[in-house]
């Protein structure tokens, strides 16, 4: 009787520590260049496809290794300089130090990789792109931790993988009002002592900081984030003078309490410490009334791109627009203004305020707003018997098994989806059974970033 072969141990031609010369062949989609060294892949973050490198093996498994680079040998004529002082220690624009036109070709191909070999779509029409006429400065949102360093705070976005604050002085994405209102902070922060919050230790006091701005309408919201407490009464002296508040166009402070052990910025509870909670942002002819934890794009330039782009498949199709995972109601808005019918839901209390107050503040009665969520309401769809367009803009997660199979089940004329997750997406669309992509385009909201936003018009074969 024979014995059976015993099973060949994988051989993986590197070691931790070993340093190997490779070609960066392409980029994936968490933005690391991608490399192999005798069969085995390598990713190599901060390089560029056509870029050789010296690299150092920090980690393998039987799958793929990771290095870091220690030397750049060649780098790719597509490398530009990067404006940012802290890229690319920060990790947040991974691509920032690579040509604008290539960073829109690679969006396209993740889309296209994902439909490929994740969702084994065949989509019979070109993936186009709308790429972004502000390539820096778009972000109307910062959400910044701080981090007490020596004797100073640290202000900043967490490293990539860590709980380690970057600080800087400015973000080349953020619209410049938000940096300056960080700056005038970290001023009187450091001017009054306000103790750190400490995540190791669950100690301490201001741990985070939320900073809205609108580019049209020029208001800001600013959010001071804490653990349980109360400011000092000369701290709050100097944060609401109202010549400066006046001066950086702030409607109104917000204490946020955050006392879990996370590094989530922010908690659930919220103090008006002066003016209001709320400061109108304003996209085409319509306003929005944003609260500090409400969902709304980040790109305000490239949304109206977007939702001109979406009301252009729906303005002239017939019957009422469900428009699922609604967030604040941008896209609800945005439709009945064209004249649509439009159902927004949303599971999250506060977007849904949102949405009813912005539909009052722009005298719009063909939208009306539900709190639920979207496997409850599809479940028991009576009162979608008059949909016959559903737009799409769920989480980086996807839809689950249970919302497409509502939609299924409802069987829509068409479908918009826009999706943040080429992986999500592609997922997803094969599971949509019966329709057929009739167009596909790459939004970029997030430039000098790995992120894609990928709006698919679907009709019913």
């Amino acid at each position: 009787m024979e014995t059976p072969l015993a099973k060949q141990k994988l051989e993986i031609p590197v070691k931790v520590g070993d340093d190997v010369e490779l070609d960066i062949e392409s980029l994936a989609s968490s933005g690391d260049g991608v490399s192999h060294h005798s069969g085995y892949t390598l990713f190599v973050p901060h390089a560029l496809p056509e870029d050789r490198v010296r690299a150092r093996i920090t980690k393998t498994t039987k799958r793929f290794g990771v290095t870091r680079v220690v030397e750049r040998l060649h780098s790719t004529p597509d490398r530009v300089e990067a404006p940012c002082a802290v890229f690319p220690e920060c990790g947040g624009c991974k691509i920032q130090d690579w040509s604008y036109t290539r960073q829109m070709a690679f969006k396209v191909q993740l889309v296209q990789d994902a439909l490929a070999h994740i969702g084994k779509v065949d989509v019979a029409v070109p993936i186009e792109s709308i790429p972004a006429d502000e390539p820096l400065h778009y972000r109307n949102k910062a959400s910044y931790a701080i981090e007490k360093r020596g004797k100073k705070p640290s202000i900043g976005f967490y490293r990539q993988g860590t709980h380690h604050v970057v600080d800087h002085a400015e973000c080349h994405t953020l619209m410049k009002p938000i940096t300056s209102i960080k700056e005038w902070l970290r001023v009187l922060i450091e001017l009054h002592g306000l103790s750190i919050y400490n995540e190791r230790r669950h100690a301490g006091f201001i741990r985070g900081l939320v900073v809205r701005q609108s580019a049209t309408t020029g208001e800001a919201l600013l959010g001071l984030v804490t653990t349980n407490g109360d400011f000092p009464q000369k701290f709050l002296a100097d944060l609401t003078h109202e010549s400066t508040l006046k001066r950086f166009r702030i409607q109104g402070v917000v204490h946020n309490i955050n006392n879990s052990k996370t590094n989530v910025i922010l908690g659930t509870e919220n103090r008006t410490l002066w003016g209001q909670d709320f400061f109108r942002e304003k996209l085409g002819d319509l306003e929005f009334h944003l609260s500090l934890p409400s969902f709304f794009q980040i790109n305000p330039y490239q949304s109206v791109k977007l939702y001109g782009l979406v009301q252009s498949w729906v303005q002239s199709r017939d019957g009422a627009v469900l428009d699922a995972y609604c967030g604040n109601g941008g896209i609800s808005l945005w439709l009945a203004k064209a004249g649509c019918e439009v159902i927004g839901i949303d599971s999250s209390a506060s977007n849904i305020r949102d949405a009813e107050q912005s539909a009052q503040l722009n005298g719009l009665t063909t939208c009306r707003f539900v709190q639920q969520s979207l496997e409850h309401a599809l479940k028991n769809a009576d009162h979608l018997a008059a949909v016959k367009t559903i737009v799409l803009d769920p989480p980086r997660k996807g839809c689950s098994p249970e919302v497409v199979e509502g939609i299924l089940n409802l069987q829509p004329e068409r479908i918009v989806y826009v999706s943040c997750n080429p992986a999500t997406l592609a997922r997803d669309l094969a599971l949509l059974e019966g329709y057929a992509v009739r167009a596909i385009k790459v939004v970029d909201m997030f430039p000098q970033t790995q992120h894609v936003e990928t709006a698919v018009l679907l009709e019913r074969e």
